[in-house]
């Protein structure tokens, strides 16, 4: 098997940014929290297909955490990269900001775990290149990847874990 050379974090680094309208929002004129999931999931996989270079499925989402509302008229943009890396799964990281754009004033909004797989012509699951960190952010992510990518495995056996 040939080796595939390590990649840094930041050649999959994705950002976008849209302006959120009238229809994007619920009743309390704050975005609809499946619209930022779709963001999230595709802004994602944008990132993994980056990193690998081939087509990705999404194969779990571990958190989504809403921290802030997007309100009718500001921006949303999200930011995404590969963070860790294992035979042929990778970690995305997604972080969501809202950006008053009258004041220029910016609050993280959401932060979400995903991972992807890389799938082969065969539509098999297919390796992909490590990844690696030179940021102080991208360390964090990156050292503590291996945990979540254990809870992982815990949860698709069944198995309930605790937060620690």
């Amino acid at each position: 098997m040939s080796q595939i050379a390590r990649k840094p974090c930041r050649m999959s680094r994705t950002i976008m940014t849209d302006l959120v309208l009238p229809p994007d929002t619920n009743n309390h004129g704050t975005i609809f929290g499946g619209r930022i999931m779709a963001y999230i999931d595709k802004i994602a996989s944008i990132a993994s297909m980056r990193h690998a270079r081939k087509p990705v499925v999404t194969v779990s989402s571990d958190s989504l955490d809403f921290l802030e509302p997007v309100k009718v008229g500001e921006a949303v943009r999200l930011e995404a990269y590969v963070t860790w890396t294992h035979k042929t799964s990778m970690e995305v990281f997604v972080k969501v900001e809202s950006e008053d754009l009258l004041t220029g004033e910016v609050k993280t909004t959401a932060t979400s775990y995903l991972t992807f797989v890389a799938i082969g012509p065969d539509g098999r699951p297919s390796p992909v290149p490590a990844v690696y960190p030179e940021t102080d952010e991208e360390q964090r992510h990156f050292e503590t990847a291996p945990s979540r990518y254990e809870m992982r495995r815990l949860r698709k056996q069944g198995r309930v874990v605790q937060p620690t």
